[in-house]
């Protein structure tokens, strides 16, 4: 964990660069996967280039759809808050909130309890206001031409609460330690929900990307302190794989302007996370199944889909999107 709180810690010999190549290992015991073993786990999730994807349907830190639980074992600690994600990812909102109270009562200086709360008050918006079916993110014209949502003002303004609480204990705890990797998650985590927020529910595509940059440079720090923490990888993942589907005229200006835009390496690193995450885990196979159906691949698109359906029963969007599969709407 990352002080067995926000990453599995699996024993690795760290590369010397953020940049080297992808590792694959077991991620209960931290050795090497054998070769047969680790051309099953990459074949689970085979991607194949696709259509544009609009870029700022996601953030780097979360998804459009909350999904699934890692399954690598927890400390006693750290299982309690992640109670409260497996409420969450199960859209049991409510549940998760009275958890993470909990948690932020007993852990008052750690700021990934106003932060995951802040992940649930978010998300309930977003189930509630239908902005997590996949029919927005597959088809690029339809998610355009969306309208402008209209959030709870009360939420809104928790969410807000919960944001500013988290970062404020992140950064003193990065006055303290600049590599403390659970300040840094943290970090990278408040950014990609507001650029969740600016991008799903206010329709600020510019400010989305702005915090999708900033949340990355977080993502590249905490790698540079765990290289083994693999929910870490997610972010400069889907940067790298959504902004490589632009057009080519758009990926130069990208570039320009600083994002990074790399789709093979995006793609290692979100299955990466998929194979070794933990809170983020589940969300880079539920990004994979999206960009199977945009893939035209909805065979691929139920089979992950149906994973995560039977870990979390209760998540009826997981059931919708089978549904749709079933009957030919993808």
């Amino acid at each position: 964990m990352w002080n067995r709180r926000c990453i599995v810690n699996r024993p690795a010999n760290p590369p010397k660069t953020v940049t080297s190549p992808i590792r694959v290992k077991n991620s209960f015991t931290g050795q090497p996967v054998p070769a047969t073993g680790r051309q099953k786990l990459l074949a689970a999730f085979p991607m194949r280039k696709s259509a544009g994807f609009n870029p700022l349907l996601v953030s780097c830190a979360f998804a459009i759809a909350l999904a699934g639980s890692s399954s690598a074992a927890t400390a006693p600690q750290e299982s309690e808050i992640y109670a409260g994600w497996l409420k969450m990812y199960d859209l049991r909102f409510d549940e998760a909130h009275r958890i993470f109270a909990a948690w932020k009562r007993i852990h008052a200086d750690d700021s990934l309890g106003p932060a995951s709360n802040a992940a649930a008050y978010l998300f309930s918006e977003l189930a509630r206001l239908g902005a997590l079916e996949s029919e927005l993110f597959v088809d690029d014209s339809r998610f355009r031409d969306r309208a402008k949502l209209r959030p709870d003002p009360a939420m809104k303004a928790l969410f807000v609460q919960e944001i500013a609480q988290a970062d404020r204990l992140a950064d003193a705890a990065l006055q303290r330690s600049g590599a403390d990797s659970n300040a840094l998650f943290v970090k990278s985590m408040t950014l990609g929900l507001r650029a969740d927020n600016a991008g799903l529910i206010e329709k600020q595509s510019f400010a989305a990307l702005g915090y999708t940059k900033e949340a990355r440079a977080f993502s590249e720090r905490l790698l540079q302190a765990k290289p083994e923490a693999g929910d870490a990888y997610l972010g400069p993942g889907v940067e790298n794989y959504l902004l490589s589907l632009k057009p080519a005229p758009l990926r130069v200006l990208l570039r320009v302007t600083g994002s990074n835009v790399d789709r093979e390496k995006g793609l290692q690193e979100i299955r990466e996370t998929a194979l070794h995450g933990h809170y983020l885990e589940p969300f880079a196979k539920m990004l994979l199944a999206v960009a199977a159906l945009r893939d035209n691949n909805p065979a691929r698109a139920r089979q992950i889909l149906g994973e995560l359906h039977r870990r979390f029963p209760d998540n009826e969007l997981y059931t919708r999107e089978m549904d749709r599969i079933d009957k030919g709407g993808h």
